[in-house]
Parts: C-alpha cells; sequence; structure tokens
C-alpha cells in the first residue's frame, strides 16, 4: 500500500497536492494524528439487500445487472440506469455526471451501488448512489466502511487510504505500565483498529454514542493526557520564584479598609485573605477569582494590588476592552489616590506625550499602579518592579492571547531591573525585597465573571488556585427576566417610556452597528433612531466600539451622571459599566447572543434598590439552541447554574474561548458523560508522573503534541 505521508525531507522542494493540503489544514500531520483521526459514521457495505426486498427510506446496498443507460433531457440533462437482479429492477438517477461515469455505467456492466430508496413516478430509484464496477467474484467488505470527518478537496477514497497506512506505521506500543488502565478496556492498537474497521454486527449505537469500550479506552488515554499535563504545569510553577509580597501592619490594605465607603462580604473577606496568603509565598500566585456578576471582585483585587504595592512592587490590571478598563480605572482612582497611590492609564487610545508621560512614569517605579487594556504588556512598557499581574475577565482574551499575556508578564519581570529611587506609595522609602527582580516572575490574578463549572475547573484550570466569590453585596435589587417575541415591541417601547417618566434609565442592547445585507437584524443606529422619536424630551444616547473613545467617554459620562436616560448600544456594555440607576436592560435579538453574554449584559441592571427587569426580544423560529439559552435565562439568575448550562449548550472548548487559539483541546471525551473515567485519571496522573516520567512525557507528546501549552492558559 502507498505510504499516506512522505517524510517531509523528501518532499520539501515538492508541491503539495490538494488533498495534502486539506489534510495539513485538518492537522493531520503525523502518523499519529491520522490514526487517532476517527470516522463519524459508519457504512454497512458487508451485505447485498435484493432489490425486491429493500424497503424505502433505508440506506442500503444492492447489485445488478445495467440493463439500460440512457441520457434524459426532460428539464434538465440526467444519467439514467437501470439495473436488475433475479428480484427486481431499481433505478439510478444522477443529475451531475462525467461521460467516464456513463462509460462505467454501460449495459451489461454490474454494478454495487449503495443509497437511499427512494418511490419515484418510474419506479423505485435511488439518486446520486455510491457505485462500484464488480463482477460475481468480487468480495464484500468485511467491516463497516468508515466514513472519516473531511474538508474540501479531501475525498474519502483518499482519507482512508491514508489512515490505513499511518495504522500500521503509527507507534501505538503501549506507553503506561500496567494497572494503569482499567483492566475492563482494550488496548490502544485494538480499540483503533476496532473503531476504524468495525466487525458487521457491532451495535452501532455503541459507536455512535461513544460509550463501545474501543471509546473508553481512548477518551481514558486523553484525560490522562491533560491531567499530565496540567500536573507537570503546576509542579513546574512551584520551582519558579517570584517576591513574596507582605503588606505592612496599619499599611495600605487596612487603610483601604477604612475608606471604603461599604462593607466587604464574608466571601470577599475570605478570597482577600486567600489572595494575601498567596502573595506572601515567593512561587508566584496563578489564581482565578469568580464571582458572579455584581459579587465585587474588583474591590478585591484592589486589596491585592494593595498588598503588592505595600511591599514596595508596581501592580498592572488589564481588561479586554476599554470601557471596562475605564471603569476599574475610576474606581481605583476613587479609592487609593487619596491614599497617596499614582494610578496610570494606559490604553491604544492614549497618544503623543500623555503617553509618554505615562511610560516613564511606569518606567521610573513613580506609578504604583497600572490600569488598561493589553496595551499595559506592550514592548514599550517597562516595569520598573511588577509584582502582580490582574487579568479581568480573563476568558475574553482568548487562550492564545492568555498564553502571549503570561509570557509577556514574565519577560517584563525578567527584564527589569532594581528600583532606582522607588518610594513607598505611603512615603518613605520601599521595604526590600525578598529577592532581586532579575529571574522573578509576577503574581498572577485572573479574573471572571463567567463561573466555571466543576468539571471545568478539574480540567482546563487544574493548574490553577480558585477562589470564588458565592454572595452578592447587599442592596442589589432582584432581576426578573422576560422572553417576548418581537411582535411585542411596541409593548417594551411603552414600558420605556414608563420608566423614563418616572426618572428611571434605560440599557437598548442590538447585536450590529449598522444594517447588514447578510443579517436582518434591527441594528443600534436605526433603533437609536426610533426610540429618539418615540421619546421626544427625554436624551436617547448610542454607543458602539467603532466611536472615537473620547465620544464613547463622553456619551458614558452622561449616562453614568443621568443626563441621558435610554442608551442604545452594542454589547461593548456587556462587562464593567455599573449605574445603579439603570432598572431596564432590552436586548434585542437575544436569540443571537450566547448564554454567558446574556448573562453578563442582564448584570448591568439590578445594581440599586429598585426591582430591575431585563427584556429579552427574539424574532423567531427559535432554534433548540436558541430555546435552550433563553429557557435557562427566564428560569435562573444564578451565574453557577448559568455556567453550567452553558457547558452543555456550547461544549468546553468554545466556553473556554479555545476557538480563538485554533486548538480543540478534548476530542473525544465529554466532560459531563466521561466524569467517572476523568476521575480515574485524575487520581492516576500523579503516580504516572511520580513513578514513570518518561512514559508520562510521551503519554502527552503523543496526545496532545503542541496544543499542552494551551492548557497553561
Amino acid at each position: 500500500m502507498p505510504e499516506a505521508r512522505p517524510t517531509a525531507s523528501a518532499n520539501a522542494n515538492k508541491p503539495k497536492s490538494a488533498p495534502r493540503k486539506a489534510m495539513d489544514k485538518l492537522g493531520l500531520l503525523r502518523d499519529i494524528d491520522l490514526a487517532l483521526h476517527l470516522p463519524l459514521r459508519y457504512e454497512d457495505e458487508t451485505q447485498i439487500t435484493r432489490i425486491a426486498a429493500a424497503r424505502e427510506g433505508e440506506t442500503v446496498q444492492c447489485e445488478g445487472e445495467v440493463i439500460e443507460s440512457r441520457i434524459e433531457l426532460r428539464g434538465r440533462r440526467q444519467l439514467l440506469v437501470k439495473i436488475e437482479d433475479e428480484s427486481g429492477e431499481l433505478l439510478l438517477r444522477f443529475l451531475n455526471f462525467y461521460p467516464s461515469q456513463q462509460k462505467q455505467m454501460a449495459q451489461g456492466q454490474r454494478l454495487r451501488v449503495r443509497g437511499e430508496l427512494r418511490g419515484g413516478f418510474f419506479g423505485r430509484e435511488m439518486v446520486h448512489p455510491v457505485i462500484k464496477a464488480v463482477d460475481e467474484h468480487t468480495p464484500l467488505a468485511q467491516s463497516l466502511t468508515p466514513v472519516y470527518p473531511a474538508s474540501a478537496g479531501l475525498p474519502q477514497s483518499y482519507l482512508r487510504k491514508a489512515i490505513e497506512a499511518s495504522l500500521k506505521r503509527a507507534p501505538l506500543e503501549e506507553l503506561l505500565p500496567p494497572r494503569t488502565v482499567p483492566s475492563h478496556l482494550p488496548s490502544l492498537r485494538d480499540a483503533l483498529n476496532f473503531l476504524h474497521h468495525p466487525p458487521p454486527r457491532v451495535p452501532l449505537a455503541t459507536l455512535e454514542d461513544h460509550t463501545h469500550p474501543a471509546w473508553q479506552r481512548l477518551k481514558f488515554e486523553e484525560l490522562l493526557a491533560q491531567q499530565l499535563s496540567q500536573l507537570k504545569s503546576q509542579r513546574e510553577r512551584a520551582h519558579l520564584k517570584a517576591p513574596a509580597l507582605r503588606g505592612r501592619r496599619e499599611g495600605l490594605q487596612e487603610q483601604l479598609l477604612r475608606h471604603l465607603p461599604f462593607q466587604l462580604t464574608a466571601a470577599q473577606q475570605r478570597v482577600a485573605e486567600e489572595i494575601a496568603q498567596d502573595l506572601a509565598r515567593p512561587q508566584p500566585m496563578h489564581r482565578l477569582l469568580q464571582g458572579d456578576v455584581g459579587s465585587g471582585k474588583t474591590v478585591v483585587a484592589a486589596l491585592a494590588a494593595a498588598v503588592c504595592m505595600d511591599a514596595g512592587w508596581q501592580c498592572a490590571l488589564m481588561a479586554p476592552t476599554e470601557i471596562l478598563a475605564e471603569q476599574h480605572f475610576r474606581k481605583l482612582i476613587a479609592w487609593l489616590e487619596p491614599l497617596g497611590v499614582q494610578v496610570a492609564w494606559l490604553t491604544g487610545s492614549v497618544k503623543g506625550k500623555t503617553r509618554q508621560k505615562m511610560l516613564d512614569a511606569v518606567a521610573s517605579g513613580e506609578a504604583n499602579l497600572v490600569v488598561g487594556t493589553h496595551a499595559v504588556i506592550e514592548d514599550k512598557v517597562q516595569f520598573a518592579k511588577l509584582g502582580l499581574a490582574v487579568i479581568d475577565e480573563q476568558h475574553r482574551f482568548g487562550v492564545a492571547q492568555r498564553l502571549a499575556l503570561r509570557k509577556k508578564l514574565a519577560a517584563q519581570a525578567d527584564a527589569a531591573g532594581p528600583p532606582q529611587g522607588v518610594e513607598h506609595p505611603l512615603g518613605g522609602p520601599a521595604p526590600k525585597a525578598t529577592g532581586g527582580p532579575t529571574g522573578l516572575e509576577p503574581h498572577l490574578l485572573m479574573m471572571s465573571a463567567t463561573p466555571i463549572p466543576r468539571t471545568l475547573a478539574m480540567t482546563y484550570f487544574a493548574d490553577l488556585d480558585v477562589s470564588t466569590i458565592d454572595e452578592l453585596p447587599p442592596g442589589r435589587s432582584p432581576i426578573v427576566t422576560k422572553v417576548f417575541g418581537d411582535a411585542k415591541r411596541d409593548e417594551v417601547i411603552a414600558k420605556i417610556r414608563d420608566a423614563v417618566e418616572q426618572g428611571r434609565q434605560v440599557y437598548w442592547v442590538c447585536p450590529l452597528i449598522e444594517e447588514s445585507e447578510a443579517l436582518d437584524l434591527k441594528n443600534a443606529t436605526d433603533t437609536h433612531a426610533e426610540l429618539s422619536a418615540e421619546l421626544p424630551g427625554h436624551a436617547v444616547g448610542l454607543l458602539h466600539g467603532r466611536m472615537p473613545p473620547a465620544e464613547k467617554a463622553a456619551v458614558m459620562a452622561q449616562f453614568s451622571g443621568n443626563q441621558m436616560k435610554v442608551l442604545v448600544a452594542t454589547t461593548v456594555i456587556e462587562v464593567g459599566v455599573d449605574v445603579p440607576n439603570a432598572s431596564l436592560m432590552v436586548v434585542e435579538h437575544a436569540e443571537r447572543f450566547g448564554l454567558s453574554q446574556l448573562h453578563q449584559l442582564r448584570g448591568r441592571v439590578g445594581r440599586g434598590a429598585v426591582a430591575s427587569v431585563c427584556v429579552l426580544l427574539y424574532t423567531g423560529p427559535l432554534s433548540d439552541t436558541g430555546k435552550s439559552r433563553l429557557k435557562a435565562m427566564a428560569e435562573t439568575n444564578d451565574g453557577f447554574e448559568i455556567a453550567r448550562r452553558d457547558l452543555d449548550i456550547r461544549g468546553p472548548g468554545e466556553f473556554m474561548g479555545a476557538r480563538q487559539s485554533g486548538a480543540e483541546l478534548l476530542r473525544f471525551a465529554d466532560l459531563q458523560e466521561d466524569a467517572p473515567l476523568l476521575k480515574e485519571a485524575r487520581a492516576m496522573a500523579p503516580r504516572l508522573l511520580d513513578e514513570h516520567p518518561e512514559a508520562a512525557r510521551r503519554q502527552v507528546e503523543r496526545w496532545l503534541g503542541g496544543k499542552a501549552e494551551f492548557l497553561k492558559a
């Protein structure tokens, strides 16, 4: 059998064929990649069904001799071929065909055909069946025929040959020592051979629902590789060095607590203490702070920053959007500047002399805290002494971006020289750090208002410590969620009119900025014009991502200051916007939004003492996914339950932002259905890493290759 994947060296100067390019695009680069490229479904070519015995609507394989072959021009050019066996006749209809196919199906030729049997005007027929020229002695297939995931330019026949060849060459030897794999599961080689060539009488249901022991073996191997990768990352982090950050007695953190206009909740106090304990250790903290919308994560981050700055180090806080970063900036200035902390502001919109002044303040250490977007970690930004980085809404950066953030932060800290004349934010010399900055990594605190379901925490976030704020501050009003079809749009506008006349404020969220020919959706500019006409005497604002930063800031300032009653916006207001007087949120075309995004949007209201309402307007007909999302929103305000349902609907890859990385992190295992296998893999990983480190390394390389890096993000 010809080799499926000639070596790179042998073909370095040869142009790639279309099938090889398609395989490269699918990531089928190694023999093991092809061996692990499993069928989507199977076709049964192991038996022949007599034409008279075939049932309409079934996909069957028949065999017979061509008794008639002609081209018909009725309506459109068609090739009609009639075959017969001893039981009856069958018409084959081809709407697209080549002359070579017509020759292959000449009168007297014996054909084996497979397709869906239909009842036609001229009798039973198949449209575009799979055909094969045979004779009376051509053997039947001995196993089910696999149908693989493919793409344009990659025929199934080519892919089958490539996989068949790779199965023989791929290194499928057992890497795992005895008693590692559950005893009822087959070897990896046997499992793969079975799944690529299942015998004809295997129950198809066990193959399609992935419950067959062969599938279970692959899932266990994949989960074990994933757990090994996470555990190895966690252990490597334990050997890294970071500044041990301890605040002073009666220092900046205590002063901040006295200065705040509110009391911390018990949950906020608990997680702030967990973070402070991590910061005091000489290993870098990698902690995820999760809490529902409005649970008070920003003040916990401020307390962590206070500990860092109290120890004489700088802190950076990054957010995915400028609006969210500005919300943090305003809060932190209000809380920290009265205590002597200088806060720098760095985003893409900060230009010229103002930007250079900020860069100088960061480089000299004069700026104790730096707030902004990803501009905070650009190459031109050099910290004097970076000790803590806080990344808000970390999942919105995407997995690949989060990896880049970690590496850049480490590079920033490593490149920083010893502080020159840096003063303590409260005055006086900076306390001596536990070690020089060179070679030290900053502590990392990631925050998310999208709670991580337990199964994800055990897998993709296994190398992180997780802190959870599981209560909301007192005084938050309940949010009632109502779901309406767009036929009730006029009634919703009437409710808006009532709300603004009572002095309340309203958000109206649209998915598009301007009219799109591709999507028939109401857009923000049209809606702004409509609401302005419907609400004379009341200011209606417009906010979207294409506006200049200064214009966006001016609109938000008017809305925050209650000079504007209605704000029509795109999802730029999804996170971070805090206007307690806003009590009504309308999300148009809600069926187009993700579940976690809808929950985030809903969190923009309910921030004051007045009961709030979130209206989800949809345009029918709804897909099953759309129905599930809107049903979940109407049934619960609990962010953890929303996250669980979102995981069910979207799957872990999209939930985490993995699609942005181009890496599919789990191909076979399902975190919900395969929880018992995950538990076994989780228990086995430490023993394998301790007792058989080389086997563990090869297991991770076989299953993850370069994707192991994405699990660190």
